[in-house]
Parts: structure tokens; sequence; C-alpha cells
């Protein structure tokens, strides 16, 4: 990587698979954005660039490649070994931390005991440009895309005619919502839609608060 592909990734600015990261506050919150492009489709964190693309350099190197590295091993589980490198840009350094997609999701991020609502633990996905927390279903989903996963049993019964009915005549719907629907409990709601999201009957849709799903051939 060199000064012109910087140039490109800032120009294309922060998103989906590129996040910029004035200095390194903390390791914790650098694992929790490698959790999130490794649990998603990989992605580019450029240490020394402002949100606004703007070149700050970094101030030590060999400082911030080590806390990146801590973060990788000491707060992901499994743990994630970016691609480090050290690109020199306009007379400042600006250090590229390469994420590929993982083939052990999920990725989660190891707290302080007692943090992340009392377990320690948390799994990330991107979404657009943000960080944001996965829910169980997501969860569930990319456990369900390891190589080990246990092979899809699928059965469309009364609970899925009724989904599929709602969704041919509105947008969305919502676990909550499905779970009145039918009548039956969220939990078993839950793995309904993981069912027919992994069957490609039903996309799911994840938002920062609620994740929603329709109809996966609109």
């Amino acid at each position: 990587m060199d000064y012109h592909d910087i140039e490109k990734l800032i120009e294309e600015g922060e998103g989906f698979r590129i996040e910029f990261k004035r200095r390194i506050s903390s390791s914790e919150k650098i694992a929790k954005a490698m959790i999130a492009f490794a649990n998603t489709k990989g992605g580019h964190l450029l240490f020394g660039v402002g949100d606004d693309g703007a070149i700050v350099g970094v101030e030590s190197e060999k400082t911030e490649v080590e806390l990146i590295h801590l973060a990788g091993i000491h707060y992901c589980e499994p743990p994630i070994r970016p691609d480090i490198q050290i690109v020199p840009f306009d007379g400042k350094d600006v250090i590229v931390a390469v994420v590929g997609e993982s083939s052990e999701k999920p990725h989660m991020f190891l707290g302080e005991e007692g943090e992340e609502n009392g377990q320690g633990t948390r799994v990330y996905i991107r979404v657009k440009d943000k960080t944001v927390i996965a829910s169980k279903e997501v969860v569930k989903l990319l456990r369900d895309e390891r190589l080990d996963a246990p092979p899809l049993s699928i059965s469309i019964g009364q609970n899925e005619r009724m989904l599929l009915r709602y969704l041919d005549e509105n947008e969305r719907i919502t676990l909550k919502e499905f779970s009145k629907l039918v009548n039956i409990s969220e939990r078993r709601a839950s793995r309904i839609l993981v069912r027919l999201v992994r069957a490609g009957v039903v996309r799911i849709h994840s938002l920062e608060k609620e994740d929603f799903y329709t109809l996966a051939y609109d």
C-alpha cells in the first residue's frame, strides 16, 4: 500500500468498509471496529486521519502499532490479526490496518467484567459507516456461516405461511411484530426468522436499534 492507495481511500471517505481514526484513544475501541469488519465484509482502519479526511499523522508508530496488536489479541475472541502498514503521506505517517472478512465468525468483544450487559462480551457488525451491536438473530446467522455449521432444516408451517402472507401485503416486519402476529414467544419467532433468512426466503436488515425483515425476492 502506498501514497496513492491512501489517497483513494480518503477520497472514498468513511463508509461500510473504511473508518478513519485521528488517534488511538484505547485498544478496546479499536477492537470493536476490527470485530465489526471481521464479522461483516472486512475493511480498512486508517489511523492519523481525521473524520473530515484531513491527514494529521500518528505520534508514535511503534506505540500505536502495539496498541492495534493488543486490541486484536486481548479484546477479540477469536483473536484478530490485521495486516498493518505504515505509509508516509505528505511528510506524516498514516497507519493502515486491513481486516479481512473472517471465516471464524462471530468474533466477540471481550470487555471488562460486568461491562457489556453484564456478560463481558458483545458481537459487533458494520452497518453503513457505523459499528453497531449485532442482534441475537444476526449472531446466529454469523455462526451459521461457519464451515462447521449444522445443515439447514426448514419446513413451511402455519406460522411461516402467516409471515409470508403478511410480508406479501406489507413492506417489513420486526421480530416483536412477528411474535405478536402468530402468538408465539420471541425466542421461537427468532428461530423461524433465522431459518428463513438462511434459506434465502426472507432478508434481514440490520439497523442501529432494531432489525427488520422483508421478503428476499422483493
